[in-house]
């Protein structure tokens, strides 16, 4: 098995017993029998058990932005908050280590969420640049109102993205039968909230700006995960 083969077998595993186990109960030892690796292999790749679990978060926070990325190509109307983030919403049900992640699930995460936030500093930075000048394109294409600061937008869109993340566990007896309905009501909320009327036209001359500034953002991240690595 090639290096890039072992390294990714190893994070998939890793995954697996983080969102069964919980960070607390995880150990190398049992990722790399699981791996089918010896433990000093793990250690060949990963200097310690927090940098290989935050490559493992990381990793699905990258997955999410390439699906993103893969959407706004094919389609500039991806680029809508209300059609982003909705999707997104998708993501965050289908990756069990987002779900963990943005819930502050500390039995799962233990102590790594407040390990990430500081690793990845620097990353969350850009990533509030990069929606920031998101929303500011969208305002200048006519596709996004501009009765109130973009900054207020911002927060708008990513208080009302934690509320409903935190719903799924907080408010799972209450909710709508299906995900596909629960995220039709947030894309709904988020079009209404920060929407014009939508044009085609607009929205795919403002998209050639928007993929670049998420490829940046996918490229930075992708150093970060180098830099967790041991080279």
């Amino acid at each position: 098995m090639e290096r890039s083969e072992r390294g990714e077998r190893i994070l998939e595993v890793a995954g697996e017993l983080l969102v069964a186990w919980g960070y607390g109960r995880v150990t190398i030892d049992e990722i790399a029998r699981r791996a089918k690796v010896g433990k000093g292999t793990v250690y060949l790749h990963w200097k310690t058990k927090d940098a290989l679990l935050l490559t493992v978060v990381l990793k699905a926070k990258t997955r999410a932005l390439q699906r993103h990325l893969a959407r706004m190509r094919a389609d500039p109307l991806e680029v809508l908050p209300s059609r982003m983030m909705g999707a997104y919403y998708g993501d965050f049900l289908a990756e069990p280590v987002l779900r963990a992640l943005y819930t502050d699930d500390v039995d799962v995460l233990g102590r790594l969420n407040d390990s990430s936030k500081k690793e990845f500093a620097e990353l969350v930075a850009l990533g509030d640049r990069v929606l920031c000048r998101h929303l500011e394109a969208l305002r200048e294409h006519g596709l996004m109102y501009e009765d109130t600061d973009v900054r207020h937008q911002q927060y708008a869109l990513l208080a009302t993205a934690t509320g409903f993340f935190t719903a799924e566990a907080l408010l799972f007896d209450r909710a709508p039968d299906t995900p596909e309905i629960r995220g039709g009501i947030f894309a709904e909320s988020l079009r209404r909230m920060l929407e014009t009327t939508p044009s085609y036209d607009a929205a795919a001359a403002a998209a050639p700006e928007i993929i670049a500034l998420y490829e940046e953002f996918e490229a930075r991240s992708a150093e970060e995960m180098r830099r967790q690595l041991r080279n």
